[in-house]
């Protein structure tokens, strides 16, 4: 696979106002504690500091931060890889600029001036500097390098795929962003010098900010401002530091001791896929800037790492992985978005209720967690249309179905359903499989007509029954289970309305635990955690001796580590091996063969199963990973799973 994790920096230096020689030791120092990054920010005009005024007057001043912007250069080049960018005045033609350098391979490459001079309330600077919006497809010659100087720059390094696009403070805060321009021409990383002074809610402002940008402009964003050592006079700085990528916020620091430096792994393949999925986001601003080119290594400089070494460098740079990538791991978020999802479940189920005027809600209850999610979305709809009356059917196997899962159905059935009725299935399919010619004996595994005929049996019996009660069925079958085509064709895999369709079966468990926690109902509460706790099982195989005999996950693997392939494959397009170290980073208690096994059997089972997936009956989507084959899925039942399982093999 190839290696796009950028390890970048954001850092405060300790500084001395107008002491240049002082700024640029503490500079070189953090390059060299930044030797592991493939790129590093510092705050804007760190060379001289940002709050000089009128010192900036002085030739003085100017010819030794020019001096040092070469010297901070050369000492790049002792760095293999690395690219910095610092804040430092030049002097062109007949005025003063505001400029960030972009330094690599022991070179200035670039100065980008700032463009938006703010001249408001504490903000002085049209005082001694100009804007550098008319500065356009030029060069300045210092000691005898000629240099490109202006707003049209963009910085890249083929190898690693980082394009590094340059907004000088104020350019964040205005309507139309030099960022936005830069991220349509190409730019994947932002870096953003900046000298922003603390006032009582400014840092949330300013996270909002850089947050939104991140996610608006499918990039990267590094921020660093000016630190404490900067504030003079009415002024206080914070060295507020941070590092977001597409919408989420991965660090953040704010007065923090000096120096300070600020590390965190970008992922670029994530900035890219969700670039190419995203249509609307455009490249079509690329033609006016001239691109320079930098060294921004990837992760340890590993330009093509197998499984285990990247696992390996997600380990020794403390990636996090998160075990379960559809849960939130906060308590109070993850309270907060089963939720959001049940009211969405609620809200669908509502409209199809009021759109067919029909108010009778068929549903199976197996005593399972998927049918119980089903049932509670049944209930909160009711809440939305209170003529919805909810018809419960439990289909019990004699000699199959447990007493565990048998109560644990009764019992949610009389708490939440208004008609409940019990319609046992031995008769009927031992009928249909004598009236086939199979054996009314389990053959054991592999036996699928056994198996299946009792799935369907219960989907026949739900189809007609709604047909008498005039009557909808309400699908109970999750997204992990479409995945994985571990549902019966025609069988639980059918219904008029599938409310579960686009939450996978680790969200499950989890939204299920949550409306017990605070449904404010004892009884209620006890039941669904008893659900919780039962084995997951389709109970199409006989018990032992009325205990669950058939475990799911002992036929398809963990769900967790399902889901976890499911959820990287869908929503970043990852190649099996890159999901495979996530996994490996996740999950550090399985041996690489785990892994390698659990992912054979995922992308084996998710191509050959695609066909149950192409008529999927509709249901409500929930998150941005989902399977309708009308909406963000569509995948050709007989494509060949060969180069995704060579790429396992690899």
């Amino acid at each position: 696979m190839k290696n796009q994790m950028i390890y970048a920096a954001a850092a405060v230096p300790s500084m001395r106002v107008a002491d240049v020689k002082y700024n640029t030791e503490q500079i070189k120092q953090i390059l060299h504690a930044c030797s592991d990054c493939g790129i590093v920010v510092f705050p804007e005009l760190c060379v001289t500091g940002y709050t000089c005024a009128d010192l900036f007057g002085s030739d003085l001043l100017l010819e030794q931060a020019e001096k040092a912007m070469f010297e901070i250069a050369r000492e790049t080049g002792q760095i293999e890889g690395l690219t910095a960018v610092i804040g430092v005045p030049i002097r062109f033609e007949n005025n003063l600029y505001n400029c960030a350098a972009m330094l690599s391979h022991g070179e200035v490459c670039a100065l980008v001036p700032k463009e938006f001079i703010p001249n408001y309330s504490e903000f002085y600077e049209e005082r001694w500097f100009a804007s550098g919006k008319q500065l356009i497809g030029r060069t300045i010659v210092l000691q005898g390098q000629e240099i490109p100087i202006g707003i049209d720059i963009i910085g890249e390094d083929p190898s690693s795929n980082a394009v590094i696009g340059v907004e000088i403070c104020e350019g964040l805060w205005v309507p139309d962003k030099p960022s936005t321009h830069l991220a349509l021409a190409g730019a994947n990383i932002i870096v953003n010098p900046s000298a922003s002074d603390e006032l009582i809610g400014k840092q949330e402002y300013r996270t909002n900010l850089v947050v939104q940008q991140s996610g608006a402009c499918y990039c990267a964003y590094v921020y660093a401002s000016s630190g404490m050592d900067e504030s003079s006079t009415d002024l206080v700085f914070s060295g507020h530091t941070m590092i977001a990528v597409n919408g989420s916020l991965l660090k953040q620091n704010v007065f923090p001791e000096r120096p300070y430096i600020e590390k965190a792994v970008i992922d670029l393949s994530r900035i890219l896929h969700d670039r190419r999925h995203q249509n609307t986001f455009d490249n079509n601003d690329d033609s006016w800037f001239r691109r320079v080119e930098l060294d921004v290594k990837p992760l340890e400089g590993k330009i093509d790492p197998n499984t285990r070494e990247m696992t390996e460098l997600l380990k020794r740079a403390d990636y996090p992985v998160a075990r379960n990538p559809f849960v939130p791991a906060d308590d109070a978020e993850r309270g907060q978005r089963c939720r959001k999802i049940l009211r969405i479940q609620a809200n669908g189920l509502a409209t199809r209720v009021r759109a067919t005027h029909i108010n009778n809600l068929v549903i199976g209850i197996s005593g399972g967690l998927d049918s119980t999610l089903a049932l509670l979305v049944c209930h909160e709809a009711k809440k939305l249309v209170p003529e919805i009356r909810i018809l419960a059917y439990t289909m019990p196997n004699e000699g199959n179905t447990s007493g565990q899962t048998y109560n644990n159905a009764n019992e949610l059935m009389r708490l939440l359903a208004d008609e409940i009725y019990e319609v046992p299935i031995a008769k009927g399919v031992k009928s249909h499989l004598e009236d086939i010619g199979h054996s009314l004996e389990y053959q054991g595994e592999g036996d699928t007509a056994y198996e299946n005929a009792q799935a369907r049996m219960r989907t026949y019996i739900l189809m007609d029954a709604a047909n008498m009660k005039n009557g909808l069925v309400v699908g109970t079958g999750d997204l992990s289970e479409l995945a994985l085509g571990w549902c019966t064709y025609n069988g639980d895999h059918m219904s008029m309305y599938a409310v579960n369709a686009s939450v996978p079966k680790t969200l499950v468990q989890y939204i299920c635990r949550s409306y017990a926690d605070t449904c404010g109902n004892d009884e209620l509460k006890q039941v669904l955690h008893a659900i919780c706790d039962t084995p997951i099982t389709p109970e199409l195989t006989p018990s032992a001796d009325g205990q669950i005999a058939q475990k799911t996950e002992e036929k398809i693997g963990k769900y967790d580590l399902n889901d976890f392939f499911l959820f990287y494959t869908l929503r970043y397009g990852y190649e099996p091996s890159r999901s495979m170290a996530l996994a490996l980073r996740a999950y550090p208690e399985l041996s690489y063969e785990d892994v390698k096994q659990a992912a054979q059997r995922f992308f084996r089972r998710f191509f050959t199963q695609q066909f149950k997936r192409s008529c999927l009956p509709d249901g409500p989507k929930v998150g941005s990973v989902t399977l309708s084959p009308r909406g963000d899925w569509r995948m050709p039942s007989d494509a060949s799973v060969n180069l995704w399982l060579s790429d396992i093999e690899e």
